[in-house]
């Protein structure tokens, strides 16, 4: 064979093994970034899908009740009931979702502690109070979204989801038959070998590989940056109502997300106001707001935001697992009139898709079905997390990192860059962060000798 046919023969190896090679390195580098990530929202993800059924056990000596026979009492006799206890002003009442269990009362105490007290809809009495949203299922979302460590999180959330894509899309390269036998769908060896923790990480993850990228653009509408630019192009210029659907009413400039419990695509929405009374006017009261929420036909388990001033308003909002059951009212406090009326189905086309995404991602939108199916990818993402530790710490070098070398021929990382430019621009954060890891894989490689590079 003459020198010119196997230099065409190698070439085109060579350019393959390059490839291969700038590949493997940036999901050596994704990994090493997200997978501590990955496995702390695996953990607290899986818990949250249960979250009803976790609370309801953890916290059963005040959110359960015995069923009984009869009318519950009214929600102001509740009120009522509970600001005995906790001395104070009511701010929001919440049904109780189910007969079995106890209704909420949020009241801004006299020490200045916003606190959640449970009352038994059926006798009255207080079953105990708590600080508001510090049940156990409460503190487990909060670390999901890592709102404990302030608003950087939110920045954080979004890097993560970046480069996850960016994880799944390169493993799905490098897991590519390329005419292997094995390792596709199959895994071969023994544990103790390293060619078994690369397919059980590679074959599992080809499988849970679109789910995690599924939960991570899901995820992202609570980022930072891209979450907050998609948040205002989805609430548009009407402060998160749907266009068409808000009427012509002074607005307080409170956003019902600090009120209440809201869906995302309406965390910029604000509350409206009651147009000031006549000096003889009263208010309706909340036994009659009630009334006229449930006579408009509001999911059990609403919350009524109770009016704070002579121009609030009695803001009703429910969001149960069937999405189309959605809904938010907002009625005069003096003549029980809404003014403003929304539900999914007002949603544009873009809230919609967003508000379905986020509702299958909390595994709330088919039920028990979803709840055990994102158990799984979570348990997957996990066994990823663990397979890809121990398949690193088989192969990595006496004191060294162990990351995958690099191509012999820089160019192969053109086409590589260029994706990955196209993926900072769609997401702004991820997108500094590949500069930053650039940076600092160019300065590492400058420092190293190219034969170790």
């Amino acid at each position: 064979m003459s020198d010119a046919t196997m230099d065409a023969t190698s070439r085109p190896r060579a350019a393959a093994s390059d490839l291969y090679r700038a590949v493997w390195r940036w999901h050596f580098y994704a990994g090493l970034l997200v997978l501590p990530f990955l496995i702390t929202l695996s953990l607290t993800g899986a818990a949250y899908l249960f979250r009803d059924e976790i609370d309801a056990i953890v916290h059963a000596d005040i959110k359960r009740v015995a069923v009984q026979e009869g009318e519950t009492l009214r929600p102001e006799q509740l009120v009522a009931s509970a600001l005995t206890s906790v001395p104070g002003r009511a701010v929001k009442y919440t049904d109780p979702p189910a007969a079995d269990l106890s209704a909420e009362v949020t009241v801004a105490s006299d020490s200045g502690q916003r606190m959640a007290v449970y009352v038994n809809p059926y006798e009255g009495n207080v079953l105990g109070a708590r600080p508001d949203r510090s049940t156990v299922m409460w503190t487990v979302r909060y670390l999901h979204s890592l709102r404990y460590f302030g608003p950087v999180a939110r920045g954080i959330i979004e890097i993560v989801g970046g480069w996850t894509i960016l994880l799944v899309g390169t493993g799905i390269f490098l897991w590519w038959p390329r005419g292997q036998q094995g390792g596709v769908v199959s895994v071969r060896g023994q544990p103790r070998r390293r060619i078994f923790w690369r397919d059980t990480h590679a074959v599992p993850g080809i499988f849970v590989g679109s789910f995690i990228v599924f939960l991570a653009i899901t995820g992202l509408p609570w980022s930072q940056v891209w979450g907050g630019k998609v948040n205002e192009w989805a609430n548009g210029s009407n402060f998160g109502y749907p266009s068409g659907v808000r009427v012509d009413v002074p607005m307080s400039g409170q956003k019902l997300t600090d009120q209440a419990q809201t869906s995302w695509s309406l965390e910029q929405a604000q509350i409206p106001e009651t147009t000031p009374p006549a000096p003889e006017a009263t208010p309706i009261g909340l036994d009659a707001a009630v009334a006229r929420l449930e006579g408009l036909g509001l999911h059990p388990g609403y919350a009524v935001v109770l009016p704070s001033s002579p121009t609030g308003v009695y803001s009703g909002s429910v969001y149960p697992d069937d999405l189309s059951q959605q809904r938010v009212v907002h009625l005069d406090q003096y003549d029980g009139k809404p003014l403003v009326d929304m539900s999914y189905a007002d949603y544009g086309p873009g809230g919609r898709w967003l508000e379905f995404g986020i509702n299958t991602h909390m595994g709330q939108q088919f039920g028990l079905a979803n709840q055990i199916l994102l158990l799984a990818v979570c348990a997957g993402t996990i066994l990823l997390a663990v397979s890809a530790a121990l398949m690193w710490w088989k192969r990595r070098p006496s004191r060294s990192l162990g990351v995958p070398p690099m191509p012999q021929d820089p160019r192969v990382f053109r086409g590589l860059l260029a994706i990955l430019i196209v993926g900072g621009i769609l997401f702004p954060l991820t997108g500094a962060s590949l500069l930053v890891m650039l940076a600092l894989d160019m300065g590492l490689r400058r420092l190293r000798k190219p034969s170790l590079a």
